[in-house]
């Protein structure tokens, strides 16, 4: 009997013990958290882009408050209202926040796609690429399914003739359709610009044409008519320099297959 409460007593005496150095370990060995990064969390919308350059909302709020030089208008999703929560946690000018949207580059739907196959499969664009790139002869092109509308929360992306489109005003550019499509044809943007070249097909110009008659076919009539010089083909592709374009919309007047369109934030229609 003497033992087991020997026992007891012993056990208790070293649990005491253990909780009295925790409870100091905790106390003096504490780190201790900046409130801010709680209040820039709450800010921020909770999508996880990555459209800020950081991975995630949790590492774009830990961003901030480091102390480095962290702009507050990288987050494309929660737009001109996160700006200003974030400068005034922060104590910082709020700025112009950083407009952005997707945009396809792609103009080859149905409509201007020729097949090499009827596709009888899993209806997404991941499963339709593995089976021979897709029922459209380019390969480069957008393979219709619409992962990338499945991506967008914002709904932002529909489908026209099994084409990818943005509408205009509900994209936030938040970037995850450009991670949902498995062709790599969507890419973020500033809004300001106003043209773009929507195909990413770099085969001869013949070749183009025999599949897509929406296709760029590296005729150079846009880089001889840009007076701004801002036009180039590269590997078969007309590739625009936005540092040079006005933004004129001539070029998408002059292209021979119409490859180059105004933008839908800039009224275009495909």
């Amino acid at each position: 009997m003497d033992t087991i409460i020997i026992a007891v007593v012993s056990v208790t005496a070293i649990s005491a013990v253990c909780a009295v150095i925790l409870c100091a370990a905790s106390k003096f060995m504490a780190v201790k958290s900046d409130e801010r990064m709680v209040k820039i969390r709450e800010c921020l919308p909770g999508t996880n882009c990555g459209a800020c350059g950081f991975p995630g909302c949790d590492g774009y709020a830990a961003a901030l408050i480091s102390g480095g030089d962290v702009k507050t208008n990288l987050c494309a999703p929660g737009g001109a209202a996160v700006l200003e929560q974030l400068s005034g946690i922060l104590g910082v000018d709020a700025g112009d926040p950083a407009v952005k949207t997707a945009v396809v580059r792609c103009g080859g739907g149905d409509l201007q796609q020729k097949k090499k196959m009827d596709y009888k499969g899993i209806e997404t664009c991941m499963a339709a690429k593995q089976l021979f790139g897709g029922e459209g002869m380019c390969a480069f092109g957008c393979l219709g399914y619409g992962d990338c509308q499945a991506a967008c929360p914002g709904g932002a992306i529909c489908m026209e003739n099994k084409l990818a489109r943005v509408i205009p005003g509900l994209c936030t550019g938040c970037g995850l359709c450009v991670k949902a499509c498995p062709n790599n044809l969507i890419t973020v943007d500033d809004e300001s610009i106003a043209v773009a070249v929507l195909c990413k097909n770099m085969e001869k110009g013949a070749v183009v044409r025999k599949k897509c008659s929406s296709g760029c076919i590296g005729c150079k009539k846009c880089v001889r008519e840009c007076e701004a010089g801002a036009i180039a083909v590269e590997n078969n592709l007309a590739v625009i320099d936005y540092e040079k374009c006005t933004g004129c919309g001539h070029c998408a007047g002059v292209c021979v297959t119409k490859s180059i369109k105004l933008l839908a934030h800039k009224d275009y229609k495909i």
